[in-house]
Parts: C-alpha cells; sequence; structure tokens
C-alpha cells in the first residue's frame, strides 16, 4: 500500500514508523531482524530501509602498487525490503540514490521494485563519497533528486529510459523525498532549499520526510512555509533519539542542525552512557508529544542500529 492511503485511512491518527540499514556485506540478516522484532508490537506500516552508495578502496597488489576498487560496505536494500515484507508483511521503502548509480541501474532497480510489489520508494540525492569534499554527479546518473523524481515519474507513465515499449500496466510507484527543517547543508538559504524541495514535489513526490530536527518549532515553521509556496503533499517529521554524548558533536557536525540548550545540558550532566540514552529517550517523547498532539501524519524514527531506545519511546506513545 501507498504511504499517502495508509495516512489517508488512519482519519488523522499519527502512526509510528522507522527506518534501519542494511548490514554490513558479511554480517547476518538476524542482526536486522532482532533490531526490527521489539518495534513490531507498534503496527509500523511501513519500514525505510536506506542504499549505501558505492565507495573505494585500495587493494595492496605488492612492488608498492595499489589496485583501486568499487565497493558497497552495505549491499542489498531491495533484497531486504522484499524479506522485510514477506518476514512481517509490512510495506518496506528502499531508498534510491542518485550518486552512485546511472539512469539505467536506477530503472532495473524500480523494475525489480514492481516486480517484488513494492509500492513506495524514497528518492535521494545522496552525499558526497567518502574521498570527495563535495557530491559529484554519476557518469549517466541523475545530478539531483527532483531529476531522480523524474524518472520515476516518467515510469509510472510508462515512458522508459531508452526503449519504446507497448506498455501493458503502468508502474504506479509513491514517492517521497527529503526535507530539511533547517536547509540542507550546501543550500545558501532555507528559502532556496524550499524552492528545491517544491521542483521535487512538482517532479512527482508524493510525501516528505524531513531530516532529523531537535526543536519541533523549527519543524512547524518549515511545514507553514512550504504550505505558503504551495507544497501540499504531508510533511513527515524524522526523529532521532540523542544515544550517545558524542552526538553533541557528531550531529551539529554531519548534518549541520542545531541542539536545544536544555538538551545538551542534560546531557553534558550524565556521567555515564546509560544516562545519556535515557535522556535521549526522555527528550524524544516529549518532543513526540507536542508532534503528535499538532497532528502529524507519521512520527518517524531513525532506529539505525539498537532499537531498544525506540521501543521506550514508542511504549509511551503508541
Amino acid at each position: 500500500m501507498k504511504v499517502t492511503d495508509h495516512i489517508k485511512n488512519a482519519n488523522g491518527k499519527t502512526m509510528f514508523s522507522f527506518e534501519v540499514i542494511p548490514p554490513q556485506k558479511g554480517k547476518n540478516i538476524q542482526d536486522l531482524y532482532n533490531n526490527i522484532d521489539p518495534l513490531m508490537e507498534f503496527n509500523p506500516p511501513f519500514i525505510d530501509v536506506t542504499t549505501s552508495r558505492e565507495e573505494y578502496v585500495y587493494v595492496d597488489k605488492g612492488n608498492g602498487l595499489l589496485d583501486k576498487r568499487i565497493t558497497r560496505m552495505r549491499p542489498g536494500t531491495v533484497g531486504i525490503c522484499a524479506s522485510i515484507m514477506h518476514k512481517y508483511k509490512v510495506d518496506a521503502i528502499p531508498h534510491l540514490l542518485c550518486g552512485g548509480f546511472t539512469k539505467e541501474e536506477t530503472e532495473y532497480v524500480l523494475v525489480d521494485c514492481h516486480y517484488l510489489g513494492i509500492d513506495n520508494v524514497v528518492a535521494l540525492r545522496g552525499d558526497a563519497r567518502k574521498d570527495e569534499p563535495y557530491f559529484t554527479p554519476t557518469e549517466g546518473g541523475n545530478k539531483y533528486a527532483s531529476e531522480l523524481v523524474e524518472q520515476i515519474s516518467n515510469l509510472n507513465n510508462g515512458k522508459y529510459l531508452h526503449d519504446d515499449i507497448q506498455v501493458e500496466h503502468n508502474y504506479d510507484f509513491c514517492v517521497g523525498v527529503a526535507g530539511y527543517p533547517e536547509k540542507h547543508m550546501e543550500a545558501p538559504s532555507l528559502n532556496t532549499d524550499l524552492k528545491r524541495l517544491k521542483a521535487k514535489v512538482d517532479a512527482g513526490a508524493d510525501y516528505v520526510v524531513t531530516q532529523m530536527f531537535f526543536d519541533n518549532q523549527k519543524y512547524f515553521d518549515f511545514v507553514e512555509k512550504a504550505r505558503a509556496i504551495g507544497i501540499t503533499v504531508p510533511i513527515i517529521p524524522g526523529i532521532k533519539p540523542i544515544a550517545v554524548k558524542r552526538h553533541l558533536q557528531i550531529l551539529p557536525q554531519v548534518f549541520k542542525i542545531d541542539l536545544p540548550e536544555d538538551l545538551i545540558d542534560a546531557v553534558e550532566g550524565c556521567k555515564d552512557s546509560k544516562s545519556v540514552r535515557q535522556v535521549g529517550i526522555e527528550f524524544a517523547i516529549q518532543q513526540s508529544k507536542e508532534l503528535r498532539d499538532a497532528g502529524v501524519p507519521f512520527l518517524h524514527y531513525y532506529s539505525m542500529g539498537k532499537s531498544d531506545n525506540i521501543k521506550a519511546i514508542a511504549s509511551a506513545l503508541f
């Protein structure tokens, strides 16, 4: 079922969803299931699965020579989505990236998704590789998320990249995109970033999921400004609880977001990791309650690794 249909069927009730990352290559998928299992009691209509872009590794060939090779440390997003749908009977949503994929590779992934009964995808530009200071488009790939959304919309309308095919059954993907309440780190201003978000919606995006934020007012202001420029699709808030003290440095540095002073003070006052995790849980519960009371369609949690803190938050809300 489409995310937008889940929202319609909820009749204004806020629902629970979360995002996971594929296991690293060589790891057992059971580790992922162990993190998903405790969250299924809260009846998530969908689970997001992130996608790993390519990285370069250098293999020593001897005699001082290095062989440059491409690898993906967390492959298998579409396969994991199929496995989640089979095991848990919920919708699973793969993330599609511009970075690291040609348009042809993207089309093949979409064909696979269609065959597997995957109704939703999230279209993202993706980050720069670790060896790049800035994002560089893949040769033959989409440069922007709006272009990726357009490619998906074209396929929904029976238009393939190169092949003139007599289409008997159109695809019908529901497309999610990312929104940034505190603007994307590369955007010169929030207003500019909102215009780019509108371009994604105009290209065919059906809903928005925000980057994590810790000040709800920034989300409310973001939604108000989005509505003012004609963005009418659902805007789902993304939430990540603080879990370790180093998040105070890592999250602002990586995601260019602000943390509230009361949260900073509470975390800095913790004497051990368990206390930090509890502070993160309690803050996320209060943040979630305010968002739920405001009538958001989903509370979408970035669980990523261990899910015990997400379970504690959901237990207080659902």
